[in-house]
């Protein structure tokens, strides 16, 4: 399988990661939020995905942190509506 080599469909990629980090572990989230620990709840879930994605892309398209990008646009925002510390 070719590496992925573009920034938009790169993106696709991450945003799905992310969407299924989400979709699975929505109670860690919530609770990360809460707590204000959640990138110590989901480190592994997190490091897994980052994982998934490096080797899907390009070392130049995993250069650009598209990932963690994903990362707050869909994990985060999605959830501007939890009682948090950190908003």
């Amino acid at each position: 399988m070719a590496l992925i080599d573009k920034p938009d469909r790169a993106r696709q990629l991450a945003r799905a990661i992310a969407s299924d980090l989400t979709l699975y572990h929505e109670s860690k989230i919530l609770e990360g939020l809460e707590r204000d620990t959640l990138f110590d709840v989901m480190r592994d879930e997190i490091e897994e995905g980052r994982a998934l994605y490096k080797g899907r892309v390009t070392p130049d398209i995993f250069a650009l942190n598209i990932y963690d990008r994903a990362l707050v646009d869909v994990m985060l925002k999605s959830k501007a509506h939890v009682k948090s510390r950190v908003w």
